[in-house]
């Protein structure tokens, strides 16, 4: 007999094998929300998923257009899609009144990943890493029924900082799919150019260009440090922790994106998330 097709993993498999910072970050929620966070991360894994998935841009933008239309048929109260994502999200989306133009965003972000030209600038990379990692965060804040500015405001930071520094450690693995996201103008002005990155061999210059940007992530933890934020806001800012510790790593390597110690795995990772949980160390 042939054998069974496997079952497509639930949202909460989806985060566990693909994105195990914001996993180990979900635990620490309140156990009625983590469902519909989950559902959340599997759906942006899905979208940030979609350029290694597609060989051509145009292939990425039916995709993309895919997600588009199953979040309006969600948000215009029509039967969610048969999808081990959509409908979970549905569900979430439902249940704590998510704002849609949240998702609208991220799913728009995600077009600039179908490209293969860099982001012109430092200014636009924190654009669109606003659009692809901090509405998460603000989703995730909706989640567990925050209102309050300041959090949202930490969002932004964090988002942008988390962003900034996982693009930093994923540099090889995009090199190697022939993508870039160094931003130009500090390219040009560290007088690194593409193909001295494509070569995947560190430099002063690609170091240059790394520290900018991990100097850039640390001001705006250090901002959102600042903030009087609500006890009950932390869990959804919690990347802040691991984010400092990739910091601290990125330095000792000497701002070399392809040093591998910046990829080992945290043994402390569960601690330090419960310190910061529980005593607002972020």
């Amino acid at each position: 007999m042939p054998a069974r097709p496997a079952e497509p993993a639930p949202p909460i498999e989806l985060v566990r094998r693909h994105d195990h910072d914001r996993f180990l970050v979900s635990l620490l929620l309140p156990a009625d929300r983590r469902a519909a966070v989950w559902a959340l991360l599997a759906f942006n894994l899905e979208i940030a998923r979609v350029r290694e998935a597609v060989s051509q841009p145009i292939i990425g933008q039916i995709r993309l257009q895919w997600w588009r239309d199953a979040i309006d048929e969600i948000y215009t109260g029509k039967q969610p899609r048969r999808h081990e994502v959509v409908e979970p999200l549905a569900a979430a989306i439902e249940a704590h009144r998510l704002t849609r133009t949240h998702f609208d965003t991220l799913i728009d972000g995600r077009d600039f990943d179908l490209g293969d030209e860099p982001p012109v600038s430092l200014t636009a990379l924190e654009t669109y890493l606003e659009k692809t990692s901090s509405r998460l965060i603000d989703l995730q804040l909706e989640i567990l029924g925050i209102e309050a500015p300041a959090a949202f405001e930490a969002a932004r930071y964090v988002g942008i900082a988390w962003g900034l520094i996982g693009l930093v450690r994923a540099l090889p693995f995009h090199v190697a799919q022939g993508r870039l996201y160094l931003p130009a103008d500090l390219m040009a002005t560290a007088g690194l150019d593409r193909d001295a990155v494509r070569s995947g061999k560190p430099s002063a210059a690609l170091a240059t260009v790394v520290k900018c940007l991990t100097d850039r992530a640390a001001e705006h933890l250090g901002c959102a440090r600042r903030l009087k934020i609500p006890r009950a806001a932390r869990p959804a800012l919690l990347l802040a922790a691991p984010a400092w510790l990739y910091l601290h790593r990125l330095a000792r390597a000497k701002h070399d994106p392809f040093d591998r110690r910046i990829q080992a795995p945290d043994p402390w990772a569960v601690p330090r998330l419960m310190l910061s949980h529980y005593f607002g160390i972020v």
